[in-house]
């Protein structure tokens, strides 16, 4: 092995990258979804106290040493920009003193997606560090394609996505971790630099490896005719394990309820059998409710189970309520959240798997109200591609990484450069990632311009969308979105120090937001006056958010968000944030639960694309985490939990209660979990606070706090709300 210690800084990325280093080569032709070992020895005279691996492939590998797996599906999809490629920074746990070995199985995709951005190079990047000292093998690496996996024949998943379907044929199958394995006729491993695999430099990690939730028994399994439909607990990311006896060459597929899922095919896999009883556990990755195996009537089936994995976090955010619509709500919707993280945030985990940063705007805000405070991690590394990938003419787009896709969605971008970045800034305090991507922003607020009329250039881009559904006021919209973008990134500039961007961005704000209301404003609604149709409740919601509805046109907007119903999912959290800004929460909380209702009480454990799935159910996806604005609404505004100091560090307790008589709510943070439970009714509310940091209190609507303190220190406290006489 090779390793050179020169280190450079990744501008955007800001993390230690290798500048040059060998590249092991698949001994084959790169194809598309290959299966390729590497395998080699090496000794250490001296027990391993410490030690660091950085491995990379293109694009994913499972590693053992000394017989004993140490990573199951590592690297991440390609890449922190366009050219790079991330690297897996490992501890490994089965080293010893004297003799070793290491294999490492690649699965090289071959194929472009949107979320993968594939090389021509299959191969392998393995650089030890032991007790301080760079490890020398003791031969040559050895390599081969595996001799068992190969792709099946029929249906392939949608251009949409980079990973193949997995065939594997257990006849032709190699133990190659075993100890006395011949490895002597295998190809030696060519080497190249990193510059010539087109891996460039490395990119150290920046999220966990996968949780692994062990091997587990499906909910209830039932065969007709030889299909075995089993259920899952909840819509996961599972990896299929059967064991059966067989004679050799019979025939199993393996593929999910969600193999159609969003309208396109997905991911399936083929097992064909060996003599005898045998087991396999599929080593890529599905979803679903429910694993469903053909099996020929030759099989026979001893066991069918599953094993769970998915981002390393923990599902330790918590809201229930008196009312069990609004915890089956909330607890989809964290559910819906979860499934839709890995490499990336997703849209949805089976048509595409891609970050669009639209979504990724709703999907932060819910990460921090509904799960560990190591999911914020995927927030940053969202940001942070999302400036790395930045075009040369200064367009920021989604999603990315990709292989095939260079569209921009003007709208989507401003959502998440504006509003998007702030609250993440309010939920991490992260700082250092909003320096990292300044200039990039800076590049693309300047990009815009405004008009002789005072209102911002419309700006279609790639794909001139706004949201699904219908009386799109689409220029309306973008002139709103503009709007609280500008606010959003002069704060950010403020916090930068870049003064005189941050009083450009106010200056250019103060007089579109005048343009805005001379022109759209019609006395009842904001409407561009170029658009037909009926007010768009869209747009309504976008005014109050960018400060631009005056307090005296609440009511006439009210009117129009109560009898308009146009949004999406996707921007129904606008709306529902909207009305509860302007002091309607429970006109929101009504229009929610009505909206929500078929949700609600669908079988599905996710939440929906749209909300008439009635036209065309099966174009649609059944787990989109944009959907998730009521877990913000519900322990933003309901339960009234903010950010008081960003990252948490002080708390904000403000509870709505809309009639509701309970309200608990269990809030992670970084410096340790927030417990809250309010009980009462009309007259008298007793709040019982548990929190790490400091919190400051305000009373409901209507009511005062007649005993306990409105400050309150980290610590176990109880506030007595009375209604005000």
């Amino acid at each position: 092995m090779k390793r050179k210690l020169t280190l450079l800084i990744g501008l955007i990325m800001a993390m230690t990258a290798t500048a040059t280093a060998g590249v092991l080569l698949s001994p084959v032709a790169p194809d598309t979804s290959q299966w390729i070992v590497f395998h080699n020895n090496f000794r250490l005279d001296e027990r391993p106290v410490s030690n660091t691996l950085r491995i990379a492939t293109d694009s994913k590998y499972w590693l053992w040493v000394n017989g004993r797996l140490e990573v199951a599906e590592g690297a991440l999809k390609r890449g922190p920009n366009r050219t790079d490629t991330y690297a897996d920074v490992v501890k490994l746990k089965h080293l010893r003193k004297g003799d070793n070995s290491v294999d490492v199985l690649v699965w090289y995709w071959g194929k472009q997606g949107f979320s993968h951005r594939s090389t021509a190079t299959a191969g392998l990047y393995f650089d030890l560090v032991v007790n301080g000292r760079a490890v020398s093998s003791t031969g040559p690496w050895r390599t081969a394609l595996h001799p068992a996996f190969f792709l099946p024949n029929g249906e392939i998943p949608n251009y949409r996505l980079s990973e193949s379907n997995i065939g594997f044929d257990a006849r032709k199958d190699i133990d190659f971790t075993r100890d006395d394995f011949d490895f002597a006729r295998w190809p030696v491993a060519r080497e190249i630099s990193l510059e010539q695999a087109d891996w460039n430099r490395l990119v150290d990690r920046p999220i966990p490896q996968w949780k692994d939730y062990g091997m587990k028994k499906y909910e209830s399994v039932s065969s007709n005719g030889g299909e075995y439909v089993c259920r899952l607990p909840y819509n996961a990311q599972v990896a299929p394990y059967l064991k059966v006896k067989a004679n050799a060459g019979d025939t199993i597929h393996i593929r999910t309820d969600h193999y159609a899922g969003g309208g396109e095919l997905n991911v399936r896999a083929v097992y064909v059998t060996r003599e005898g009883v045998q087991e396999y556990e599929n080593p890529g990755w599905m979803n679903g409710h429910k694993v469903i195996y053909s099996v020929p009537a030759s099989v026979e089936v001893l066991e069918l189970k599953y094993r769970e994995t998915g981002y390393n976090c923990e599902l330790s955010g918590e809201f229930k309520c008196d009312d069990e619509r609004l915890n089956t709500l909330w607890k989809k919707s964290q559910r819906t959240l979860y499934v839709t993280m890995r490499d990336n945030y997703m849209d949805c985990p089976d048509r595409e798997r891609a970050q669009w940063i639209g979504d990724v705007t709703n999907e932060l805000v819910e990460t921090f109200y509904a799960l560990s405070p190591s999911a914020t991690a995927l927030t940053r590394k969202c940001l942070l591609e999302l400036a790395a990938w930045q075009r040369a003419d200064s367009v920021m787009y989604s999603p990315v990484p990709e292989g095939n896709w260079k569209k921009e969605l003007p709208m989507q971008t401003l959502a998440m450069v504006g509003l998007g970045t702030w609250n993440y800034y309010l939920g991490s305090g992260d700082k250092e990632t909003l320096r990292a991507v300044n200039s990039a922003y800076k590049r693309y607020m300047h990009k815009w311009r405004i008009t002789a009329d005072g209102l911002v250039e419309y700006r279609k881009g790639a794909w001139d969308w706004g949201d699904w559904g219908e009386n799109q006021d689409m220029q309306a919209m973008c002139q709103m979105w503009y709007a609280i973008t500008l606010e959003y990134y002069a704060k950010q500039c403020d916090l930068l120090g870049e003064t005189g961007e941050a009083e450009w961005a106010r200056e250019v704000n103060r007089g579109l937001k005048a343009a805005i209301h001379k022109t759209l404003w019609n006395g009842y609604a904001y409407k561009h006056p170029q658009f037909t149709g009926k007010p768009d409740d869209r747009v309504q919601a976008l005014a109050v958010l960018a400060g631009v509805a005056r307090e005296e046109e609440y009511p006439l907007l009210l009117n129009v968000l109560a009898t308009t119903e146009f949004a999406s999912p996707y921007m129904e959290r606008y709306v529902l944030e909207a009305m509860c800004e302007m002091g309607y929460t429970e006109d929101a909380l009504r229009r929610m639960t009505t909206r929500y209702e078929p949700m609600i009480n669908g079988e599905s454990s996710t939440l929906w694309e749209v909300f008439d799935m009635s036209g065309n159910p099966s174009r649609w996806s059944l787990n989109h985490a944009w959907s998730g604005g009521p877990l913000i609404m519900l322990s933003r505004y309901i339960a009234g939990i903010t950010p008081r100091v960003p990252g948490f560090k002080e708390i904000e307790i403000a509870p709505r209660p809309c009639g509701l008589r309970e309200i608990k709510a269990v809030l992670p943070t970084e410096q340790g979990e927030l417990k809250m439970e309010l009980k009462g009714d009309c007259c008298r509310m007793e709040l019982r606070l548990t929190t790490p940091v400091p919190a400051h209190i305000t009373a409901p609507a209507g009511y005062e706090i007649s005993k306990g303190a409105a400050h309150v220190r980290a610590g176990r406290h109880k506030v007595i709300f009375e209604k005000k006489k």
